[in-house]
């Protein structure tokens, strides 16, 4: 590793650390020329993940798009930053365990839906009705009545 003040190539690590759950490690480091010492961070280069939309087309998974619709939904309601952060965490973790280069965005609705439930219903119907795209009222209805249903069991 090149020291990033003097440039030399020769450098020696210090401490080694894992962080963000185990997917990175943190590494300090000391240049043997100047005596220098910085952190670099490494990490498995993971694939891509292609998501397929309704219509067909392709595009790489974004969990900063998942976090915007989670705040949307959520918004004025009991639900922390945290916890939709750790949504976006789940969902990405279970489709990468999944091994496929390419998942539907329907799963991956699904997949947030179902989590989201579990921490807020009126978030829940929220996200639901702009993803499922209810039509009218009636659809509104029957979905807050399988909630319903739901809670009691």
């Amino acid at each position: 590793m090149r020291c990033p003040s003097c440039f030399h190539n020769g450098t020696r690590v210090l401490d080694s650390r894992p962080v963000d759950e185990g997917r990175s490690i943190r590494r300090r480091r000391e240049c043997e020329s100047c005596l220098n010492r910085f952190t670099t961070f490494e990490r498995v280069e993971e694939p891509p993940l292609i998501v397929v939309k309704k219509e067909g087309t392709r595009e790489e998974f974004n969990k900063e798009k998942i976090l915007r619709g989670l705040i949307k939904a959520c918004e004025k309601r009991p639900v922390t930053l945290k916890q939709l952060e750790e949504i976006t965490q789940h969902v990405e973790r279970e489709l990468r365990n999944l091994g496929m280069s390419e998942v539907k965005s329907d799963m991956i609705g699904e997949m947030v839906m179902e989590a989201l439930r579990d921490i807020d219903d009126v978030a829940y119907v929220r996200f639901a009705s702009v993803y499922r795209q209810f039509k009218d009222l009636n659809v509104f209805i029957e979905e807050l009545k399988d909630i319903l249903q739901k809670e009691r069991k």
